[in-house]
């Protein structure tokens, strides 16, 4: 199975990286991909609450959504939108960071809310509060792709180990991690975090990731780290698009998670323990 990271440097104009993004989309499916997957953000980036309240909409209404379905909808590809920033439903206020795994008839397979917020100081003068702006997901999510089940997560929830072994004891074999990674911690923690969550649990890990500088109208800029990465279940880069926009390949054998697994059979040696106190 042939999957395509789109690695991209997204503004605050949804409409522009609609447009790039539908274009990444075409070169990637004439390079033969199957599944193709964005990173987190795609939609919109911006630190300004009062541009995303003038840009965002709620899912019903999305211009993002409706056009990426219908564009894996007429290139016949499985599409994994890593996440786009929306309005959510009343009475919440903040808004929603949403991963959505689309089919190759352009229906929502699934989607998530990421869970665990990006609320930290990673340097004196670079502050993150997501938890301000965005509202945590409560359910975590495998769902059903025609070349496999695919685990569903989002930027900080890499973090988190027992997010992706309860994903992959629930079935996952490929986990998603679209990103809109700091470059404050992404040099030491990007891929040390990516290729451990591959080898505890066997699985293939998939991170788009955003990059570079991003051009924004109002509020303060932005940049990201790149460095979209795809580890085997080994826990072997396989891919790694260093700071390269578009489109990037990567070939999987699926065969391979249930081999890393014989080997290693760590998922099924838990046991319960007491403390500590």
């Amino acid at each position: 199975m042939r999957a395509a990271l789109l690695q991209l440097t997204s503004s605050d104009d949804p409409a522009e990286n609609l447009r790039v993004t539908r274009d990444l989309m075409r070169d990637a499916v004439s390079d033969g991909a199957h599944f193709i997957l964005t990173p987190e953000v795609t939609n919109c980036i911006s630190n300004s609450r009062s541009h995303q309240r003038k840009v965002l909409t709620h899912q019903d209404e999305d211009p993002t959504l409706a056009g990426l379905r219908d564009e894996a909808a007429r290139l016949g590809v499985t599409l994994l939108i890593g996440s786009i920033a929306l309005k959510a439903e009343p009475p919440e206020e903040r808004f929603a960071n949403r991963s959505f795994l689309i089919g190759t008839d352009g229906a929502i397979i699934a989607q998530y809310d990421k869970l665990h917020m990006f609320d930290v100081q990673v340097t004196e003068t670079e502050t993150f509060r997501e938890s301000a702006g965005f509202a945590p997901g409560d359910r975590a999510v495998v769902a059903e792709a025609e070349f496999g089940r695919v685990g569903m997560t989002v930027c900080y929830d890499v973090r988190f180990p027992y997010l992706h072994r309860a994903l992959a004891k629930a079935g996952a074999e490929i986990l998603t991690v679209p990103a809109a990674f700091s470059p404050a911690t992404g040099p030491m923690h990007w891929e040390p975090l990516l290729r451990a969550r591959a080898i505890e649990t066997g699985c293939f890990v998939l991170a788009p990731a955003q990059v570079g500088a991003h051009s924004v109208s109002t509020g303060k800029p932005r940049t990201t780290h790149g460095h979209s990465l795809a580890v085997s279940p080994w826990g072997e880069v396989l891919l790694d698009a260093e700071q390269r926009p578009g489109v990037h390949l990567v070939d999987l054998d699926m065969s391979h998670v249930a081999q890393a697994r014989h080997k290693i059979p760590s998922l099924q040696h838990d046991r319960e323990f007491s403390g500590p106190t």
